[in-house]
């Protein structure tokens, strides 16, 4: 059990380091894109990046706020994957696509983890 909570650990910073890579260099000028870009979404998906390493440490650690945390990230990305979809026209696919992404890693963290918290008590 304690393997697997070091998987959903590991794909939680894993997922966390991609988002402020990525929005980091974005936000920067580093990278540009050749579509739409919201700032305020990319600046959204840094400051996750950030909650979610700290996320993957409460769940390294078990800690008691671990099903809290993964249910308020996992609940504001399905959150604003419903904004982007249907309430802003000026989205760009791909940061659908991204957020559909972020929201299938946090939901099998999620699986992992919060069924395996119930089962052991």
């Amino acid at each position: 059990m304690k393997n697997v909570f070091k998987i959903a650990s590991i794909l939680a910073f894993i997922i966390g380091i991609m988002s402020i890579v990525a929005g980091s260099k974005v936000l920067l000028g580093i990278d540009t894109k050749n579509y739409t870009v919201l700032n305020w979404l990319v600046t959204y998906n840094v400051i996750y990046g950030f909650i979610s390493i700290i996320v993957a440490y409460l769940i390294w650690t078990t800690n008691k706020f671990t099903k809290k945390a993964i249910i308020f990230i996992l609940a504001s990305h399905i959150t604003l994957l419903f904004y982007l979809s249907f309430f802003n026209e000026n989205v760009a696919s791909e940061s659908i696509k991204a957020m559909v992404f972020r929201i299938s890693i946090w939901s099998i963290i999620a699986l992992l983890t919060l069924n395996l918290k119930t089962q052991s008590k």
